[in-house]
């Protein structure tokens, strides 16, 4: 691996560690202070990180050259039934977790359009583009509604009371199949969602870049 490969595994360490915070930040701003008592309102990467997903599949990823950098950290355990706010409580803690990584992404464009003003070496330049093109992958791809990915725990707060209860049994089903709700995330992935997700992250890249 090169610099900038190594590079961009820490940064997707420390992006699903953020994203994996704000969840249980928000909890726990709701009420449920389940994910702080459990240690994960931390930025220490141990507490969060998941060795298959967060370390050994982005490095295979790089190594065999794929055009896709992923990864993911342990879910942050919440109760729902603590939550201040029950009817937008869930929704709240999951959208929690892709607006972090919005807000990275905003950041770093902020400092892509100052590169002249803060003298930025083209490697670091270089480096900021890809982060913010990382981090709105992640948003994007957790919006997703398939479980057990954020969106759908997002999407049933917006559908009709009989057709949310429906969704809500299909993602209790497929949570509790976590090996079935994985592989049916990776197919739509790969054959419905990749081009899409891909060209809204470029064009909001480019948004935030000022390109």
């Amino acid at each position: 691996m090169d610099t900038m490969q190594i590079a961009m595994i820490v940064v997707l360490i420390i992006s699903v560690v953020i994203h994996e915070m704000a969840h249980g930040y928000a909890a726990n701003w709701l009420g449920d202070p389940t994910a702080r008592l459990a240690g994960r309102l931390t930025m220490n990467p141990i507490s969060h990180l998941d060795p298959m997903m967060s370390v050994i599949l982005p490095g295979l990823l790089i190594v065999t050259g794929s055009p896709i950098l992923f990864g993911a950290a342990k879910p942050v355990p919440y109760n729902p039934y603590n939550f201040t706010n029950q009817k937008w409580g869930e929704a709240i803690v999951a959208a929690a977790g892709p607006a972090a990584n919005i807000a990275i992404a905003v950041i770093f464009g902020m400092i892509v359009r100052s590169a002249d003003a803060l003298n930025l070496s083209d490697a670091f330049l270089g480096l900021s583009i890809n982060i913010i093109i990382l981090n709105i992958f992640l948003a994007f791809f957790n919006l997703v509604p398939i479980p057990p990915l954020d969106g759908s725990k997002i999407l049933p707060k917006f559908l009709p009371f009989s057709l949310a209860m429906k969704y809500d049994n299909f993602r209790r089903m497929m949570e509790q199949n976590v090996a079935l709700a994985f592989g049916l995330v990776i197919f739509i992935f790969v054959f419905v969602l990749a081009d899409p997700i891909h060209q809204l992250t470029i064009w909001l890249a480019s948004i935030l870049v000022g390109a």
